[in-house]
């Protein structure tokens, strides 16, 4: 068993009426991608918020590297690299200005890896922060996440803005780190995002941790939206008896589904009885993903929104 970097215990966080976090038991290990999954609004920000001890969770308890994060709060800082989903920088410092910045709160940085790290992502750092377009505010907020080396790297929704290459370089960068030891904490929306990286996944859904798996148990279980397009019309009933197939829409020669099984078996349904002229295919959202997998999780209490059961990472 690999060591505890980040726990969790039994952490909940209202505002007012409001529950945005109930209950929640969450354990990452050393070395590994963890994500962090959920729609907006699910409750990942202000999770991370209360792992940073920004904001003090209801009830409840976090420890990163073994430390309380409330009570030492300054010696856990030192070893995290920490990237918000609403990243503020000070609009009239340009790009080196306000990494000087952030370098002399840590007790200084090297250098050279800054600018190793700008050259990847092909940061601008003379131009004023706010003269830079939001990708660009961006990379300038992931330069300053990386730049200490840190033990422990959390991020809320780190690839905003970056155009693809730059977020196949920011993937590279997430490998190098996990290759020599260090952890990472990924929180995002983007179900394709985390599945290159993560190794397992925490799903969240109504400030609820409705699962942990390994990106493999989850992959098996994504949907995806296909579109068949065929030289005449096919009817929505050829597919009732595919397992996995649901929600079946046909418009003349198209067919629109959703699917949740190997793409051999649907195509082999098809491609020998129909004139197959084209396919497409898109992740599901993933509030659909949810819907169709863990509303059986749903506990009776949870339906009417109070929740009575725990669910406690395992490490897969």
């Amino acid at each position: 068993m690999s060591e505890v970097v980040l726990q969790a215990e039994s952490l909940t966080k209202h505002y007012g009426d409001v529950q945005a976090l109930v209950d929640l038991n969450l354990e990452v290990y050393a070395g590994e991608v963890f994500g962090f999954l959920g729609p907006n609004g699910a409750g990942k920000t202000t999770a991370i918020r209360v792992f940073m001890d920004e904001i003090r969770p209801t009830t409840g308890r976090i420890t990163i590297f073994g430390m309380d994060a409330r009570k030492k709060s300054v010696e856990i800082r030192r070893r995290i690299g920490y990237l918000p989903g609403e990243l503020a920088l000070y609009p009239n410092l340009t790009g080196r200005d306000t990494l000087t910045y952030f370098a002399n709160l840590r007790g200084g940085v090297d250098w050279a890896y800054v600018e190793q790290l700008a050259d990847r992502l092909v940061a601008d750092l003379s131009k004023k922060v706010g003269d830079l377009s939001s990708g660009n505010r961006q990379k300038v907020g992931l330069i300053q996440a990386f730049m200490n080396k840190p033990d422990l790297l959390i991020m809320d929704e780190p690839s905003s803005g970056l155009d693809p290459l730059m977020q196949r370089e920011f993937q590279s960068m997430l490998r190098e780190i996990i290759a020599e030891g260090r952890t990472v904490f990924l929180s995002s929306h983007t179900l394709s995002e985390v599945q290159r990286v993560a190794e397992r996944v925490g799903i969240i859904r109504h400030g609820r941790l409705v699962a942990v798996e390994s990106v493999h148990d989850f992959r098996s279980k994504s949907i995806r939206r296909v579109e068949l397009e065929f030289r005449s019309p096919v009817a929505a009933s050829v597919f009732a008896a595919v397992p996995g197939v649901r929600d079946v829409l046909s418009q003349n020669h198209r067919i629109v589904l959703s699917y949740d099984g190997k793409m051999d078996v649907l195509l082999r349904t098809v491609a020998d009885r129909y004139d197959l002229v084209d396919i497409t295919t898109q992740e599901a959202d993933l509030e659909e993903v949810f819907l169709a997998y863990y509303r059986d999780e749903a506990t009776p209490d949870e339906a009417t929104g109070n929740d009575s059961t725990s669910h406690r990472g395992v490490r897969a």
